[in-house]
């Protein structure tokens, strides 16, 4: 009775604990389908392999999750009407202001534009300015926000209303009201020869100039004064280098005056987006895919590209190669670099439109990590299937997308923190202070050629050559390879001179002995003698030889006269 209860009881105990193991593996499918991409980032040879990766996703807002309700509640002190949408449609940009906190967004296809606090909240919402000296208050599909906060207190907002071909900059005076302090239009000057003004992005640096990328205008961002007066252009894209363009230009040697006419001239692309970093420098990115030449560029106060190839340097980015192939979609893609952001330690991040990843660079421009993924499932969280814009704050990164109508945030996993920390450290030149952060990470990722670099240099640091060495072969480098190798053989020689000194002596003593038993003939007569000896055992040979050679013609002669007789 007593072993039927306890079989009973072991059954139950069974039961219950895979029950548990399939719940658990059940969680751990959810948990790992959470993520829907594989981290990746490039070896030395530009091939993609597997990495930790340093993002997660966090979380994804709708305008539900932003309480867009309250602009139909009559209740409510931010309602506008009954009819007002309460989802994002086709938004195309989203800005971070550092001083209140908060972002704004673009919310193109409503026709607003939306304030949220620092958890994506809705605070406030904009849709007319008053006070306009044209007359047209309602803004038409804005593509662009930038906005300051005035010494005064004074929020400041600079919109590119694009289908009202214009850019406003306007003062907040509440939480759904903004007076006009600035009406810009299409400049009225030969140097704008485009026939539209249709700004899409906006951006203000220090000095309160206003700089507008504009549709179908290549020849750089339109730049404006405070007062709203045309300055000309910035930052004009190079033309890139094709086949076609060698063509035509050797045939324009060879071409009559009405062949030149007809002839179109090869013109650069304009660039998608920019953004501007705390010291005033201002990056562009380039969306067409068959642009290399200045896809990406960081301009300084003249608008000449920091980054310049011709100078020798290689600047890669964006997935490796223009045209790359997807094995777990089957899929082959084209870049498209759609946006970029410079965070608060100076990380760089490119938003990738056609794959929906985010690329994070140092300000070396070295690959840090890679996240995000393009995915036509709109259940998906993390994935993308419109990516238009990114923005980044208190360590995350914040993704619109104008087909899912939602914003994407992602943030820093563990592994991810430690390497940001290890990279800013290693940049300043602080390689001893990043050494503990670099160990956490290739603790958890033992193939991360960034963090081997960054241990090989603390290495070199602590005199550590010989495994300074070993690093710097893992990674490739071999540059800091033959550094740590020429500080190696230095250190071998300090630490054996005794030994090379005793070496080098013995050898000179030999030298002088040697040297001692040629004068006085020594060596001389033990050759000459050995020579003599040669010559002796030469001479008796051929003796022999002539001998046995007579014999046998002495016998030869004998032979003949016997036969004669």
């Amino acid at each position: 009775m007593k072993s039927m209860q306890m079989r009973k009881a072991f059954r139950r105990a069974a039961v219950l604990g895979i029950s548990l193991v399939c719940a658990c593996s059940a969680m751990a499918s959810t948990a790992f389908a959470a993520e829907p991409y594989d981290s990746y980032c490039y070896d030395y040879w530009d091939d993609a392999i597997p990495a930790q990766a340093g993002y997660k996703v966090y979380n994804t807002y709708t305008g539900y999750d932003m309480n867009l309700e309250r602009l139909t509640d009559p209740e409510d002190e931010l309602y506008i009407s009954e009819s007002a949408p309460i989802d994002l449609n086709g938004a195309k940009d989203i800005f971070y202001e550092d001083v209140k906190n908060e972002f704004w967004v673009a919310d193109t296809k409503n026709s607003r534009i939306l304030r949220l606090d620092k958890d994506l909240q809705l605070i406030g919402c904009y849709s007319a300015i008053d006070g306009v000296p044209s007359g047209v208050a309602n803004f038409n599909e804005p593509q662009g926000v930038f906005v300051t906060v005035e010494e005064n207190g004074d929020i400041m907002m600079y919109i590119g209303d694009t289908q009202n071909s214009r850019i406003v900059q306007c003062k907040v005076t509440s939480m759904n009201t903004c007076e006009c302090v600035l009406e810009i239009g299409m400049p009225d000057t030969p140097i704008y020869k485009s026939k539209t003004f249709l700004p899409e992005k906006i951006l203000v640096d220090g000095a309160k100039n206003i700089y507008a990328v504009c549709t179908s205008v290549n020849s750089g961002s339109a730049q404006f004064n405070s007062l709203g007066e045309f300055q000309g252009f910035y930052g004009a894209n190079r033309v890139e280098v094709t086949a076609e363009i060698i063509r035509r230009r050797i045939w324009r040697v060879f071409a009559s005056d009405e062949q030149l006419k007809s002839m179109q001239s090869a013109a650069p692309v304009e660039y998608k987006n920019f953004d501007i970093d705390a010291e005033g420098f201002i990056y562009t990115v380039t969306e067409a895919s068959n642009v290399t030449t200045d896809a990406v560029k960081k301009l300084n106060a003249a608008g000449y590209n920091i980054w310049n190839n011709d100078a020798g340097n290689t600047y890669i980015f964006g997935d490796a190669g223009a045209n790359t192939y997807d094995a777990a979609t089957n899929t082959s893609y084209t870049t498209r670099l759609t946006d970029i952001d410079i965070d608060s330690d100076g990380f760089i991040n490119i938003l990738d439109y056609a794959t929906g990843r985010v690329f994070v660079y140092d300000e070396e421009c070295t690959l840090v990590t890679i996240f995000g993924t393009y995915n036509t499932n709109s259940d998906q969280k993390g994935s993308f299937t419109g990516p238009n814009a990114l923005e980044t704050a208190n360590n995350n990164v914040y993704i619109v997308d104008g087909i899912k109508n939602d914003i994407t945030v992602y943030t820093t996993t563990l592994y991810g923190e430690y390497l940001k920390a290890a990279v800013l450290l290693y940049d300043e030149g602080k390689y001893l202070e990043a050494k503990p952060y670099w160990e956490e990470v290739i603790a958890r990722d033992g193939t991360c050629a960034f963090a081997l670099l960054g241990l090989g240099k603390a290495a070199l640091k602590e005199g550590e050559y010989k495994l300074a060495m070993d690093y710097f072969k893992d990674a490739y480098a071999r540059r800091s390879y033959d550094k740590a190798f020429k500080y190696y053989r230095e250190q071998w020689l300090q630490d054996n001179f005794y030994l090379v000194f005793i070496v080098i002596v013995l050898i000179f003593i030999l030298a002088i002995v040697l040297s001692i038993l040629k004068k006085k003939g020594i060596i001389k007569k033990h050759v000459r003698k050995e020579k003599k000896q040669v010559e002796r055992k030469k001479t008796k040979k051929e003796l022999e030889h002539e001998a046995e050679l007579a014999a046998e013609a002495a016998q030869a002669e004998s032979e003949a006269e016997e036969a004669d007789e």
